[in-house]
């Protein structure tokens, strides 16, 4: 059988890292080449160095804030969205591994919000937001922070309950001799939780942190349908903030292109010191 799979592997992965190659690296590649290039497609280019990373912060020598101003504005959007999707669906997972009845009713509804699509999500919650603002004169778009909170209850709604089915399953995972033996021991619940249970679930809560901080990073669907980067592009993210660049600025393909390569390197980076820290704590524990 080994020999088999040793003679024959090329068979079936080539085929994979051909398909791989040319719908990802070869394009991957080229983009970043694009992004040093002035250009309107993607065979009609001229190399112009790194005139475009310039012009992402200063425009005709005056300084232009409205990509670091998206920067700072994603980045509070992805902190405060990770913290309460996180302890929320924690919390909302403890309960329903208490063997409470109607668990599986709760779980199926709780986990709905993430089967619908971003777009059409914030179009039911525009409505509702809306109506309720309008008491008070004003709507989803009066200022950054309404859009602001208004993204975050969306985000936050639709993603706990995908976050809280991976926590139940690490929660069920730790093994019930292990919180016994604690319980025989007179350690409280808040005590077993603290130096049990949440030391065993360092790896869910590592996955759960990286997808809430790279969804959190690279959301757009969301930020487009709500609030359109409304009012004044104030409430614009990250990635909003390149698809206009791309694709609302005659010219600026370039500039747009090199700000998705800095989004690309800043979310790399971040993404792997946040899983070299959670891999230091899970050693740790």
């Amino acid at each position: 059988m080994e020999k088999g799979l040793r003679k024959w592997w090329p068979v079936f992965v080539l085929p994979t890292m051909i398909a791989f190659a040319i719908g990802f690296i070869v394009p991957f590649i080229y983009g970043i080449f694009l992004s040093f290039c002035k250009f309107t497609t993607v065979t009609d280019w001229k190399w112009i160095g790194l005139e475009n990373y310039t012009r992402i912060f200063v425009v005709n020598g005056k300084l232009d804030t409205t990509f670091l101003h998206s920067l700072w504005y994603t980045a509070l959007f992805t902190i405060v969205t990770m913290l309460i999707i996180n302890v929320v669906a924690f919390a909302i997972a403890l309960l329903l591994t208490k063997g409470l009845k109607g668990t599986n009713l709760f779980r199926t509804v709780f986990f709905l919000p993430n089967l619908i699509g971003g777009i059409v999500l914030s179009y039911i919650w525009l409505m509702i937001f809306n109506v309720l603002l309008e008491r008070f004169s004003m709507t989803i778009t009066s200022t950054q922070w309404t859009a602001f909170w208004g993204l975050v209850i969306v985000v936050s709604w639709q993603q706990i309950g995908y976050m809280m089915i991976i926590y139940i399953a690490g929660i069920q995972n730790i093994p019930g001799d292990i919180i016994e033996a604690a319980k025989i021991d007179g350690a409280s619940a808040w005590q077993t939780l603290k130096s049990v249970m949440i030391p065993m679930l360092i790896p869910t809560i590592a996955v759960c942190t990286f997808l809430t901080l790279t969804n959190g990073f690279k959301l757009f669907d969301q930020n487009l349908a709500l609030t359109g980067g409304n009012p004044g592009k104030l409430s614009e993210l990250l990635a909003l903030n390149i698809y206009n660049t791309m694709y609302g600025i005659t010219g600026w393909q370039g500039v747009g292109q090199a700000k998705a390569v800095l989004f690309f390197i800043m979310v790399a980076v971040i993404s792997i010191a946040q899983n070299k820290l959670t891999t230091r704590k899970e050693v740790e524990s």
